[in-house]
């Protein structure tokens, strides 16, 4: 079962627009929502579900805005939130910004939209690409008895739409990885874990069936490929867009599906393996006499001699009281934040196996301030094109067609940064 009816109410819990679905719940029932979540919220016992007698409350919150599913049956609360979160994505999609004044603004596409997305209580429609086919937001230049409904609600294949013809068959694939990192101020490495996401840009023509080839060391297993010349990699909590073949999946690990048009992510994944910190940092801070502070600090690229690391920033942190800052660098430039209190530290090419330094000069104030908490951790930001740190590759490509044409492939690998700190002793 899913939700009877959806309310978006503003900041203060005023609806500002509602759909009931089922009418089996009262449309009153919201007026108890603002006052059980205040209550609640004064309770410290906050929590996604609230209940009014019978009747359940799903919400989740957005910008100024509270999205609210009602519903009196045991539902599948998980659906009901992916909904609620899909719901805010089309609305994003079509406002650019979701917020009480899109809502005010565009009264009658929301109404189209909440009619479109959802069906007596169950999600029907819910990409925004074939949405904005048949629901506009020039609706009232429409000629009347020509409207029609794209066939690509009623396929089977709703993510995309038939009669699509390019003059290059192109396909590009990006397997970007965020390495996720936290180091304590002894070197050990104390979380360290890689985030995938595979994306793809999509322009064939027609309807093409995709297959495409990781070194995934299941199926090496399956296959029989594992062995010491086949580098695999085990690859952890993998979501899927909704186009693919799950039980073709689950059954010989082959990722095939029928593309939609155009930009999406085709699956994420993650890997919880230590890895070794692909730029390395040293720091040293002396103090003189209260009056000055010196920070050296070391970077080192840890990672192949062939590869570089480009737009990297580091940012080391400094005392709050710190001024008349001077910098020394052996590459690139450093610049005092004194609102964050941090020295960034940026190097727009930073090649692998090389090592810079930075020496950081401060003034002090005569009265030392007392330092109550901890020093903050160093932080870095970077990217490596070329570059996969779990050495996933994509291996190969299938793209089939019923006219046959060829298509191009195109692949590019990049490793960024995600949540990657250093603490300093």
């Amino acid at each position: 079962m899913s939700a009877s009816a959806v309310f978006i109410l503003d900041v203060k819990g005023k609806p500002l627009i509602s759909r009931n679905y089922k009418g089996d719940v009262a449309m009153s029932e919201i007026e108890y929502f603002m006052p059980l979540l205040m209550q609640r919220e004064e309770e410290g016992a906050l929590s996604p579900l609230l209940n009014h007698g019978r009747v359940h409350f799903l919400w989740i919150k957005h910008s100024n805005l509270y999205l609210v599913a009602t519903t009196l049956k045991n539902s599948n609360a998980s659906l009901v939130y992916s909904f609620l979160y899909k719901t805010v994505e089309v609305f994003s999609e079509y406002f650019k910004e979701l917020e009480e004044e899109s809502i005010r603004d565009n009264f009658v596409i929301v109404y189209e939209l909440l009619d479109e997305l959802m069906d007596f209580g169950f999600p029907q429609t819910t990409d925004s690409k074939i949405l904005q086919e048949y629901i506009t937001q020039q609706g009232n230049k429409l000629e009347t008895g020509k409207s029609r409904v794209p066939p690509t609600v009623t396929n089977a294949v709703s993510w995309r739409s038939e009669g699509l013809k390019y003059k290059k068959n192109e396909v590009f694939i990006d397997v970007i990885e965020s390495v996720n990192l936290l180091v304590n101020a002894n070197g050990s490495v104390l979380l360290s874990e890689i985030v995938g996401t595979i994306k793809l840009k999509v322009f064939l023509s027609g309807m093409p069936e995709l297959r495409l080839g990781l070194n995934d060391r299941v199926l090496f297993e399956l296959t029989g490929l594992s062995g010491s010349k086949n580098k695999s990699v085990e690859l952890e909590d993998v979501k899927f867009h909704q186009c693919v073949r799950l039980s073709r999946f689950d059954n010989d690990r082959t990722i095939s599906f029928i593309p939609p048009d155009g930009d999406f992510e085709l699956m994420s994944y993650r890997l919880s393996t230590q890895v070794k910190p692909l730029i390395w940092i040293e720091s040293v801070i002396e103090k003189f006499s209260h009056s000055r502070v010196e920070i050296m600090v070391k970077a080192k690229g840890q990672f192949k001699k062939q590869s570089v690391a480009n737009s990297v920033e580091i940012s080391v942190p400094v005392p709050s009281d710190a001024d008349s800052p001077r910098f020394k660098t052996s590459v690139g430039s450093a610049k005092y934040v004194p609102e964050k209190n941090v020295v960034i530290w940026s190097i727009k090419s930073f090649p692998g196996g090389k090592e810079y330094l930075m020496r950081a000069h401060f003034g002090l104030p005569s009265v030392e301030k007392e330092e109550v908490e901890g020093r903050p951790p160093i932080g870095v930001k970077f990217e490596i094109p070329y570059f996969t740190v779990s050495g996933i590759q994509v291996r190969y490509m299938k793209i089939i067609e019923k006219s046959g044409y060829q298509a191009l492939p195109w692949v590019r690998y990049i490793t960024q940064s995600g949540d990657y700190q250093l603490r300093t002793s």
